[in-house]
């Protein structure tokens, strides 16, 4: 039973993303797009299964959705500082500055998730990602302490995101 569940459902809760974002995206509520959504959200992952061999597993949801809301915070909260700073500083005050992050993350998906989260948060951009993939090269807008960006950034996200795949 266990091994017909993982080959219809290979990834659930891509499955079910793939659901809510296609009903979004159709601008429309019905049983009919979602039912599609839900099919869609099936079709796709086991169509992808084969390129993912090593997926994470044991996924912490509960705290993924905790991330997923302060990250929402997160960017709304940026995105007044930025426009702030936008509208009050002239360039010459910037203090621009690059920041390098030592990862403590080792998982792909789980780094992909924090240069993501790092860039979609405004003022702050990832940039590259050393070869070795230990340390992150991110950008901020203004930032007199590139310590304190560098420990903000490992507390609040990737601590987090460790916590979710472990």
């Amino acid at each position: 039973m266990r091994r017909a569940m993982n080959w219809l459902l290979p990834h659930p809760a891509l499955t079910v993303l793939l659901a809510v974002v296609w009903t979004l995206l159709q601008n429309e509520v019905s049983a009919g797009m979602i039912v599609f959504g839900i099919i869609l959200g099936m079709i796709i992952p086991i169509m992808t299964a084969r390129w993912w061999p090593d997926r994470p597993k044991g996924l912490r949801l509960g705290k993924m959705l905790a991330y997923v809301c302060l990250v929402m915070w997160d960017i709304v909260v940026a995105n007044i500082q930025v426009a702030w700073i936008v509208l009050t500083k002239r360039n010459a005050d910037m203090r621009p500055n690059w920041v390098v992050i030592p990862l403590d993350l080792r998982s792909p998906e789980a780094i992909t998730i924090l240069a993501g989260t790092i860039t979609l948060t405004p003022g702050t951009v990832s940039a590259d990602l050393s070869d070795e993939g230990k340390s992150l090269l991110v950008h901020a807008l203004d930032a007199d302490d590139p310590d304190a960006v560098r420990n903000d950034i490992k507390q609040r996200y990737e601590r987090r995101i460790k916590e979710i795949f472990e």
